[in-house]
């Protein structure tokens, strides 16, 4: 089926990334500050194997498969091309989704040429700078784009537009027990009540004050007070001291390397003869399952 070509203003994928990938259309300019846009059969068009996001919220989608059915599909969604009649979501799963949902046989979209890599951190920045994930979701997210695109933290905040603390703060979330992810996931607490037992280092203790707060509606303050009264202050980062040899500074940064790589906390002990170890943190029998995954144990 050959693709129909339509014409839209530019500007009319508003801000962020999707200016970016406007810039970035395989296909020829329509005219004078106009852009082609191909009309592509849904039945075309592959899932995203990379999208973050893991839920959607059915009564939203619904919405907008009712929008969609009065106005028509407003912001283009954005595909990469596998063959002539194969293409691959970049960004704009919601769109596709509710454009099935309201009945339509194609939809607006802009091709652009991507790798998996390229896929996988254009999905992750799409959907991560539309603030609708969960922080779980976004936690996670992080993680890949940190793994799979074999970036530091700093470079995985400069890509999403957020701080190196914040990034910090979402991975940390992973460290949790499963109970209390999923209850952050479920809104069953908030993000708020996570970070304050993230400071507790036992897991068990961190799933006893997690029941209260579901049980018994314990607000964050709460919750910073029990944390408090255990004896466990939140952790704030402590300035590394100066290397004083190049010794100190090569385990500084093998070190920092192994903490961003596994997502806990290391220990890298050196002797004057070389020899040495280096020490995994886990806190729960999950934890070290996963460290395990990443060892290839």
């Amino acid at each position: 089926m050959g693709a129909q070509v339509m014409q839209t203003k530019r500007g009319g994928l508003g801000r962020g990334l999707s200016a970016i990938l406007e810039d970035a259309v395989q296909e020829p300019a329509a005219g004078a500050g106009g852009v082609a846009i191909n009309e592509i059969p849904l039945a075309f068009i592959e899932p995203n194997p990379f999208q973050p996001r893991t839920h959607f919220d059915p009564e939203a989608l619904q919405e907008l498969a009712d929008s969609i059915k009065a106005l028509g599909v407003i912001q283009p969604i954005t595909v990469r091309r596998l063959s002539n009649d194969s293409y691959q979501i970049i960004s704009g799963e919601r769109r596709l989704q509710a454009s099935k949902m309201a009945g339509l046989n194609a939809i607006p979209a802009y091709v652009r040429t991507a790798d998996d890599e390229q896929m996988l951190e254009m999905a992750i920045v799409e959907n991560v700078q539309r603030q609708d994930l969960n922080p779980i979701e976004i936690g996670l997210a992080y993680k890949r784009l940190m793994d799979e695109c074999r970036l530091t933290i700093e470079q995985t905040a400069e890509k999403v537009g957020k701080k190196r603390p914040t990034v910090n703060n979402y991975l940390r979330l992973l460290r949790l027990p499963p109970e209390i992810q999923a209850g952050l996931k479920e809104n069953k607490i908030t993000m708020g009540h996570a970070r304050a037992l993230i400071s507790v280092d036992n897991p068990l203790v961190q799933l006893s004050i997690y029941k209260d707060v579901v049980e018994k509606g314990l607000s964050v303050r709460d919750v910073e007070e029990k944390v408090k009264n255990l004896g466990e202050k939140p952790k704030i980062e402590k300035k590394t001291p100066v290397p004083s040899s190049p010794m100190e500074i090569q385990l500084k940064t093998v070190r920092e390397s192994l903490e961003s790589r596994f997502q806990t906390r290391v220990q890298v002990n050196a002797k004057d003869d070389g020899k040495g170890e280096i020490r995994l943190k886990f806190y729960s029998m999950d934890d070290l399952n996963r460290l395990l995954e990443l060892l290839g144990q």
